[in-house]
């Protein structure tokens, strides 16, 4: 039931063509939906062996302290941050996980009018925050198996270009763009471009010719690297993510920052999970020997998939994709529909356990064995 007068309250006219962003099916929602008691999440690209240990430790013993406002500046942080990357403390920006500092970089640069590319298909939340402040979104679909083509990228750019966001290794493909590319793309873009690279899964890129942009902003490019403690360091339910970039560029991103934007028990977990590289290193080994054996089952079950540089696998399915997907969350195993990216064929598969692993092709055979 409405109040008098409330259908007279109109949202901005932009909402009206803007989806918000769904994410994967927890999987308290998938147990009570269907009735479960055992469900296996490989939906949103989670670390399989949990939380940072250091970082656990460190959050129960400042948990005490919570009464206290978080360090609105992130000093701490920010200063183990550019330590380990090899920064100053005045080129990281701290940030309520990625997601947040995509939208403080729109809030920040974009005017309506403006231009952003985005290539396709690639994370959602790029072009929600360019349609939040009215700014245009360029297309630029990927190439053949899903490769970045820079000449393309470039054909894109016009004098209204504010932004490019790069993704790499790309999410939902698992494709990245090599060093020779993007310093090429970088060096002939207009200077009036600001290059967002989301680096948010390259920690799992084990190719040899794979650049992770620090490089670009060390050489004074207008780029910012953006980073998150999600993935690797298996703390995505605190939130917490961060920027690299110019200094003058952040600056200007934190007069649009809200003062408390990150909570005190993320700032102290993400800067013990930066000591821990036992648990980063494990969860790498874990990544490659699963996703190997991923790719073992598929090729056996003659299912088509995407090589991956990060910690999902784009698998064609086929017209029966919706149906599988629909079928795997009903037997407990939630993998990402690609309706979303427009690959109805496909779906994003995590890489879990091989445990895990197990349990997803024992339940895609029986699956398919119906289906076929």
């Amino acid at each position: 039931m409405t109040g008098p007068g409330v259908e007279n309250i109109n949202p901005r006219s932009i909402l009206s063509r803007m989806k918000p962003y769904t994410p994967g099916k927890p999987i308290w929602e998938v147990q009570r939906e269907f009735g479960l008691t055992s469900v296996t999440k490989l939906a949103s690209n989670e670390n399989p062996l949990g939380p940072s240990p250091l970082a656990l430790e460190a959050i129960q013993a400042y948990l005490s302290d919570i009464h206290r406002y978080p360090d609105a500046e992130t000093v701490n942080l920010r200063e183990a941050i550019a330590e380990k990357r090899g920064f100053s403390p005045e080129q990281v920006l701290v940030t309520n996980g990625g997601d947040e500092l995509i939208t403080l970089l729109s809030e920040t640069y974009l005017e309506p009018g403006d231009e952003v590319i985005v290539p396709s298909p690639t994370f959602s939340e790029y072009e929600f925050g360019a349609n939040l402040l009215g700014a245009s979104i360029i297309s630029v679909p990927l190439g053949e198996n899903y490769r970045y083509e820079v000449e393309a990228i470039l054909e894109a750019v016009t004098e209204r270009t504010k932004m490019l966001y790069i993704c790499s290794p790309n999410n939902p493909t698992g494709t990245y763009m090599t060093k020779t590319d993007l310093h090429r793309l970088v060096k002939n873009l207009p200077s009036h471009v600001l290059v967002i690279f989301d680096g948010a899964y390259s920690h799992f890129v084990t190719a040899d010719d794979y650049c992770d942009g620090l490089a670009l902003v060390r050489e004074g490019y207008p780029v910012v690297v953006l980073q998150t403690f999600s993935k690797i360091y298996g703390l995505a339910g605190i939130r917490v993510g961060y920027g690299i970039a110019d200094a003058g560029i952040l600056q200007r991103i934190r007069q649009v920052k809200e003062p408390f934007n990150v909570n005190t028990l993320a700032q102290v977990g993400a800067v013990a999970a930066l000591k821990d590289d036992q648990h980063l290193e494990a969860t790498r080994t874990n990544n490659v020997k699963v996703r190997e054996e991923l790719y073992t089952e598929l090729r056996t079950l003659a299912i088509p998939f995407t090589p991956s540089m990060s910690n999902f696998v784009l698998v064609d399915l086929g017209t029966q994709a919706k149906s599988i997907y629909d079928n795997l969350m009903s037997r407990g195993v939630i993998v990402r529909y690609g309706g979303g990216w427009n690959l109805p064929n496909h779906v994003r598969i995590s890489i879990g356990t091989s445990e895990e692993n197990e349990v997803l092709v024992q339940t895609l055979k029986e699956i398919m064995a119906v289906l076929t």
